[in-house]
């Protein structure tokens, strides 16, 4: 038996939906815990928040907490999660390429983290552990 574990000759759908689920909820409540930091201290953040878009630094922080504390919650739980995952990703793209352009690699290499998990989840897709495969199962049996 150990040699299917080894060497696996089926693809599991169900194990494969339930990493999703797994990856998710972990980097989901990660990323979440960095928009709750900020949405805390937001007071003291908006004077001296970076905004690299040139809209003031009070919008900068409050798209960085919907994309960090929002978009995660959807993403967590797999409601419109492609369409919550935008915000997330473009985050990390400017913490990457814009706010720590200069910075050393250890500096930026958690944002880097990010967005690669973000970008490779957004073309995984949620999984049959979530929201949307529920609404899409439902929509489907209408037809």
């Amino acid at each position: 038996m150990i040699y299917r574990f080894l060497f696996p000759t089926k693809f599991s759908h169900t194990g494969a939906s339930a990493f999703l689920l797994a990856l998710r909820v972990i980097f989901g409540v990660l990323l979440m815990n960095h928009g709750i930091q900020k949405w805390s201290n937001f007071q003291e953040l908006s004077t001296m928040f970076p905004d690299p878009l040139g809209i003031g630094s009070s919008i900068s922080l409050g798209l960085a907490i919907f994309g960090e504390l929002v978009c995660s919650m959807g993403f967590i739980i797999g409601l419109l999660y492609r369409l919550a995952m935008i915000p997330m990703i473009f985050t990390m793209v400017i913490a990457f390429f814009v706010i720590h352009a200069n910075d050393a690699f250890a500096v930026k290499e958690l944002a880097f983290v990010y967005l690669a998990v973000f970008v490779l989840m957004y073309i995984a897709g949620p999984g049959k552990f979530s929201v949307d495969n529920f609404i899409g199962s439902k929509l489907e049996q209408r037809k």
